[in-house]
């Protein structure tokens, strides 16, 4: 077994893999992404036969965290060849990068599971829960409301602008997400039309009010609407419009279509589901703590043990403070401990998955009296808005 990190130009000698393991993804999907997200990205392999057996790939993402930035790391294509599964060669591929990113000082990283089972044994933890919700061609009350405003697909020199919306309007409403750049914005619109889509532009004299991803591989689904207030109702019917177009083209080609767009990352009084989609595991536990804060003008201090069974830099006894003239948390490594904490039952509390009380109950957790009322006052990370899909 040979077990490294490819080089940028052989990254392309993976794609007989993915392509393999994972048969639905097209041929259009699959050249955008060989062209584009592969030129930046890390690519683990292991080596059995002569040929490349186990993949996991590592996509760059900037991460806004409490109004800081740090590099993160989005987990995909993690892939075995069925001749090959059952040797433990995922869990190898796992350990040398999670460990390579503790290295690089990246706060966490983050995954969307094809089964929570697989990812839990490696400390992973579900963070973010999305809103799904669904548009019909039947309710068309709303259909003549906000009649100035038009609806384009966006190009990519429209991504400054979009980027611009976003972090105008929108950012404020997350401690956690994937920074928006031009870039981020150009990346999108190349992914959605792979994948027979775009990414809707709404648009009220000229100027910019609404956006969304939308693909149309089969049934309609829309990603991450964002639109201002008043205009819903233009949100909904430029829907609409698609999904007639969908419709139709569906009919023309098979006899049928589908009068339903299902909707990913809706609105809270949207949703008819909800679903946890975003797994994390905390990389650098020193890199997290620094970036939270406590409410201004709390004084915190106190200090515990972390158990960490795969990153051993963060199985340490940690101190953290910061006094009431600053929010920031103060933290160094110290030798007197109130507690014991695993890095799991950190996770889900530090992301505001479980309150101070059910982190107390929680298995091989122990907090002394003092070190549950510290740990109380720090503000959790539960506005995460983790939308990525590669």
């Amino acid at each position: 077994m040979i077990l490294r990190k490819l080089t940028q130009e052989e990254h392309g000698n993976t794609r007989p893999l993915w392509e393999e393991v994972f048969a639905d993804d097209t041929k259009a999907f699959l050249d955008y992404y060989y062209y584009i997200k592969t030129r930046d990205n890390e690519i683990y392999t292991v080596e059995e036969d002569g040929q490349i057996c186990s993949m996991l790939q590592l996509n760059p993402y900037t991460l806004n965290i409490v109004n800081n930035s740090f590099p993160g790391t989005y987990i995909i294509a993690v892939a075995t060849r069925e001749p090959y599964r059952g040797r433990g060669y995922m869990g190898a591929l796992l350990r040398t990068a999670l460990n390579d990113m503790y290295a690089k000082k990246m706060p966490f990283t983050f995954l969307m599971p094809a089964a929570e089972a697989i990812y839990t044994p490696y400390d992973f933890r579900f963070i973010y829960t999305q809103n799904i919700g669904r548009i019909t061609l039947e309710d068309e009350a709303d259909a003549q409301q906000n009649d100035d405003c038009t609806f384009t697909d966006a190009a990519l020199w429209d991504a400054e602008e979009m980027a611009s919306f976003f972090n105008g309007h929108f950012a404020v409403q997350w401690q956690v997400y994937a920074k928006r750049d031009a870039a981020y914005y150009q990346t999108m619109i190349m992914e959605q039309m792979s994948e027979r889509g775009g990414v809707r532009l709404i648009r009220e004299n000229g100027a910019l009010k609404g956006m969304y991803a939308y693909a149309a591989e089969g049934k309609l689904e829309i990603r991450e609407p964002l639109y201002l207030p008043g205009y819903e109702a233009a949100y909904r019917s430029s829907v609409r419009e698609l999904l007639k177009a969908q419709m139709h083209k569906a009919t023309a080609d098979s006899g049928k279509g589908c009068n339903e767009a299902v909707v990913y990352a809706c609105g809270e009084e949207d949703a008819v589901e909800k679903k946890p989609v975003i797994m994390a595991r905390i990389i650098r536990l020193e890199e997290l703590l620094k970036a939270m804060i406590v409410p201004s003008g709390t004084a915190m201090r106190c200090s515990f043990a972390v158990i960490d069974p795969l990153i051993h830099g963060n199985s340490r006894v940690w101190q953290i403070s910061s006094d009431e003239n600053e929010q920031a948390i103060h933290v160094r490594e110290t030798e007197d401990s109130e507690g014991v904490i695993p890095i799991t039952a950190l996770t889900e509390f530090l992301f505001g998955q479980t309150d101070i009380h059910e982190l107390s109950a929680q298995e091989d957790v122990i907090l002394s009296e003092h070190l549950t009322e510290e740990l109380d006052k720090i503000t959790r990370l539960s506005d995460v808005f983790l939308n990525e899909i590669v």
